[in-house]
Parts: structure tokens; C-alpha cells; sequence
């Protein structure tokens, strides 16, 4: 049986690049390579596409902050509507079967990606570009969870046009004090900031809006911070519950990728009831935002037992730190036997 030429689409223009990039080195170290070829195709932060060899990206694997895109840039062009739409130097390349994108981010799990992906009519790993743009969204993210009957943090929506004294008085008075500021289009914590005053507010709030347009402004949830992971198309499979444990305000992106001021917990150390309801509301809210493939929903956990969704991941990290193929380790699925099932997941949904 012939093997299945598996392209990772890795890198990309967003704020996620590095943590990208020690996606895609796992995946390759990762994937069993007696069922699967792989094509490397990198994008840098200008968005131009290159060919990449994985050995390069094997070469500091200890060492995740020295991975860095390949300087031996070979340039892609595509040939939308052909099987083999990617050529270099003038001769195509061998045929794609499935695309396996882990740029994480803008432009790479907003649904930009996953159209082109459509257009060029290949199947491919994850949510669809309704799945995908719905859930990068934290504003339109909440709003669909809350019709579906799935409790979210109260929160108001800021953009540049609004006053910041008005906002500042509206979050104390419906909020409540402390309060997050996140831009409503970012990952991995990037730009999020915590208010206690009306200074921290106003230089939190200049913070998110250089990420992006509309900001969420939202309630400090006291509670704890319990992840789970989905797996599936139109039946899901729900993972055991972790926890992220920070020694910092909340969980950054430096206490997640840089200083190392966090930990996990698999499995978290919860009631079997408190963690069966996040597993049913964590596959609830994958059907509800149109999710396929894999997810990793966020929750808080109250102390009188509420659960709250924080957000939904529609391509969550699979560095060395994240919870992801954590979970499902823990779980029963190795991080290889993972890898097929992804793959084996978009096949169906291409050919369904």
C-alpha cells in the first residue's frame, strides 16, 4: 500500500509564528512515517510560501527557541484547480493528499486558510471556514454559545472609537473589578491584560487595540482554569479534563511559552461529576460552532461547581508544553496514533 504525501502548512504573518513552528517540529518528529510522506511548506512573516526540508526542523529539538524557519528558501507557486498545485522552479511537485495546517493565528485558523484549502478542493485537518472564523472570533464565539445555552463570562465589547473613562465606568458598574481586556481575534494570550484601576485599564485597553479592532472587555472569573480536548467530525469524543496552574495574574504567553511560570495537571483533580459536565459541554459547543476534526475548549470551574467556556481553539498548540495531545495521552492515544487520526478525520469529512 502506497504511502499518503501529508502537507504541513506551518508558520505564517501572525503573532503565533514561533509558537507555530514548535507545532509543526513535533508533528514532523511525531508522525509515523511508515504510513505517511511529508511535504514541508513553510510561510514566513511576510507570507511568502517556501519549500522546506523536516530535517531542519529537527535539528534543535531539545531546544524549541532555537527553531526558526529554514534560510534555504525555495519559493512554491501555486496552480489552484490542478492535484499537483504546487511547483518549484517550474516543475510540480508530487501530488498533496492531505494538508495537515498548523499556523496558528490569524490568517491561518480564522478561516483564510481553510478557503483556499476549499478552493484548491483537498481535503485537510480541522474546521471548515464557518468552524474556523467562528471560533477565532471571541465576541461572535460567545454569542453562539450563549443561544445554545452554555454559560460564558459576562463581558462588554470596546473598540477605538470609544471613550475610555465611559468604558472604564460601564466595567466597573456591570463587570465588576478586576477585569480581562483581550483583542477578540488573538491566540495564545497574546495582548491580554488584566485591570484593577482605571490606569491599568486605559494602558491594557492601548495594549489589545493594537492586536485588533474590536476588544473584549470581561469579568475576572475566580475560579479554576480546566482545559478539554475534542476529537471527531459529526460524533466527537471528549478527552479527560487537565489544569493549567499559574504562578502568574493568568495564563500569559510568556507563562505559557517563555518563563515557564505555569503547570499542567493531567487529569485535573476534579469530581468524575464535574468532569463528565465539562466533557458534555465541551462536545456541545464543538456542534454548536461548527467544529470538525479537533478542538480544545477552555473553562472556568467555580467554586460552587458553574463551568463557564472561556474560548474554543479550533487548532490548538502541539509544542512539547500543550495541553492538547496531553490530554489525549492521557486519554489512550499516543501523540502518533493522534497524528493518523487527524488525518484520518479530514479524509472522511472530504469524502463525505
Amino acid at each position: 500500500m502506497s504511502k499518503l504525501n501529508i502537507g504541513i502548512i506551518f508558520g505564517g504573518k501572525s503573532s503565533e509564528h514561533e509558537v507555530s513552528l514548535q507545532s509543526a517540529k513535533n508533528i514532523i518528529q511525531a508522525i509515523d512515517r511508515d504510513r505517511f510522506d511529508l511535504s514541508l511548506i513553510s510561510i514566513d512573516k511576510q507570507g511568502i510560501w517556501y519549500l522546506s526540508d523536516p530535517a531542519h526542523y529537527l535539528e534543535h529539538e531539545n531546544d524549541p527557541k532555537l527553531i526558526q524557519l529554514s534560510t534555504d528558501k525555495k519559493v512554491l507557486t501555486l496552480h489552484p484547480g490542478r492535484r499537483d498545485f504546487l511547483s518549484l522552479d517550474g516543475q510540480a511537485l508530487p501530488i498533496i493528499d492531505v494538508i495537515f495546517p498548523i499556523v496558528h493565528g490569524r490568517n491561518g485558523e480564522d478561516g483564510s486558510l481553510q478557503g483556499l484549502l476549499e478552493l484548491l478542493n483537498i481535503p485537510y485537518v480541522g474546521s471548515s471556514v464557518l468552524g474556523s472564523s467562528l471560533c477565532m472570533d471571541k465576541d461572535i464565539t460567545k454569542r453562539l454559545l450563549q443561544h445554545a445555552g452554555i454559560a460564558v463570562a459576562p463581558y462588554l465589547l470596546a473598540s477605538a472609537q470609544d471613550d475610555v473613562d465611559t468604558l472604564f465606568a460601564q466595567a466597573q458598574q456591570q463587570l465588576g473589578l478586576p477585569v480581562f481586556i483581550k483583542p477578540a481575534n488573538e491566540g495564545s494570550s497574546v495582548g491580554v491584560g488584566k485591570a484593577n484601576t482605571a490606569e491599568e485599564f486605559s494602558q491594557a485597553l492601548k495594549e489589545a487595540l493594537t492586536y485588533d479592532e474590536k476588544v473584549l472587555i470581561e469579568t475576572a472569573i475566580i475560579g479554576r482554569e480546566i482545559e478539554c480536548a475534542v476529537l471527531g467530525n459529526i460524533t466527537a469524543e471528549a478527552s479527560v479534563c487537565g489544569e493549567v496552574i499559574t504562578q502568574d495574574q493568568f495564563y500569559s504567553y510568556d507563562a505559557k511559552y517563555i518563563n515557564n511560570h505555569s503547570k499542567t495537571c493531567i487529569p485535573a483533580e476534579i469530581s468524575a461529576t464535574a468532569q463528565a459536565e465539562i466533557q458534555d459541554i465541551a462536545r456541545r459547543a464543538f456542534k454548536a460552532l461548527a467544529c470538525f476534526g479537533l478542538a480544545r475548549v477552555d473553562v472556568f470551574l467555580t467554586e460552587d461547581q458553574k463551568v463557564l467556556v472561556n474560548e474554543i481553539n479550533t487548532l490548538p498548540g502541539f509544542t512539547n508544553i500543550s495541553m492538547y495531545p496531553q490530554l489525549w495521552q492521557a486519554s489512550g492515544l499516543s501523540y502518533q496514533a493522534l497524528i493518523s487520526r487527524l488525518i484520518e478525520l479530514a479524509l472522511q469529512r472530504h469524502q463525505a
